[in-house]
Parts: structure tokens; C-alpha cells; sequence
């Protein structure tokens, strides 16, 4: 049990890190103030669904504050939207279990059904409310940046993030594939 947690909390730390390096310095922009085509969400869906969702929404939390501050100033409505985000795609991990060698069409299919509420719970409610009623932003602006960062969140997880998941399902030996010599 505490192997378990040291290894949570390790996997949060480089969970933070790579959310902060992607979210920094490899940002495209996607054309909307403030809103980039996001990298980073794919690796924090990876990190929720290896190690749950402490592990994912804490990944992303502290990544995107770690981000917001060497912009200037963290904002909130949208660092709490990326915990709840990763909170969600690691409450589906044990639906996807991809600890059995497995990532074919039922767990990808479950995988995007995650990312797609994840994607809906964060961005348009959690963000989007908080930016007008927190930040006084006007709902037009709002509503356009929620929509690109929500297209955009769920493609690049499905992607990159699907992507590395098959990958690593791939490296795991299936219960009796190895033959006695």
C-alpha cells in the first residue's frame, strides 16, 4: 500500500511536469483569445487512466497553475475545470483496465466516453461559468473559447493520448500468452 502511494504521488509530479512543459511551450494557437489546441490534456488523460483520478485531476491541477503563473496570473476558473477533467477520465480507469494488456474497441470506446463528459463537465460548466461569473467576461467570448478548447481537449486526448495508451497496452504480457519451454 505505500509502494502504491509513492507511486501516485511520483506520478503526479511528472504528471505536472509534462502538463507544464506541453501547456508552456508547445501551445498552438487555435486562433481564439487565450485559447490554444491544448497537447497537454492527452498526457493528463493518460496519467488518470494509469493511475485514476487523484492522480489525474492532481497532474493537472498543479501543472496548469504552474503553467497560468509564468504567464502572470493563475486562472482559477480554468485550473479547476483541469482538475475536474482529469477527476473524471481516472473515475472511467477501472472501466478501461488497461493493466490486463487491453485497448481495443470496448476500452476506447469507454475512453472517449470519458473524455467527452470530462470534456463537457470542465470546460462548459466549470470554466465557463466561473469566467462569467468570477471574471465578469462577456458569455460570447466565453462560449467561443469553451467550444474550441472543448473540441480541441477532446481530439488531442483521443490522439495523443489514445495513442500512448494502445502503446503501452501493447507492452503488457496478457495472462497465459507466455508457453512453458
Amino acid at each position: 500500500m505505500k509502494n502504491d502511494s509513492v507511486k501516485k504521488v511520483v506520478a503526479t509530479g511528472i504528471g505536472a511536469a509534462l502538463f507544464f512543459v506541453l501547456a508552456r511551450f508547445v501551445a498552438i494557437p487555435s486562433g481564439i483569445p487565450n485559447t490554444n489546441i491544448a497537447l497537454q490534456y492527452g498526457i493528463q488523460a493518460v496519467f488518470a487512466v494509469l493511475f485514476g483520478p487523484v492522480v489525474g485531476a492532481l497532474s493537472g491541477f498543479i501543472g496548469h497553475i504552474l503553467t497560468d503563473l509564468t504567464w502572470g496570473s493563475v486562472w482559477w476558473s480554468w485550473a479547476f475545470g483541469t482538475c475536474v477533467y482529469g477527476l473524471i477520465v481516472g473515475l472511467f480507469a477501472k472501466k478501461i483496465n488497461i493493466y490486463d494488456g487491453n485497448f481495443g474497441k470496448s476500452e476506447i470506446i469507454t475512453y472517449a466516453v470519458a473524455n467527452l463528459i470530462a470534456n463537457i463537465v470542465a470546460w462548459p460548466i466549470i470554466a465557463a461559468v466561473g469566467d462569467v461569473l468570477i471574471y465578469k467576461e462577456p458569455f460570447s467570448l466565453v462560449f467561443a473559447q469553451l467550444m474550441v478548447a472543448a473540441v480541441a481537449d477532446f481530439a488531442c486526448a483521443m490522439v495523443v493520448g489514445g495513442l500512448i495508451l494502445f502503446g503501452y497496452s501493447k507492452t503488457i504480457a496478457k495472462s497465459g500468452s507466455l508457453d512453458k519451454e
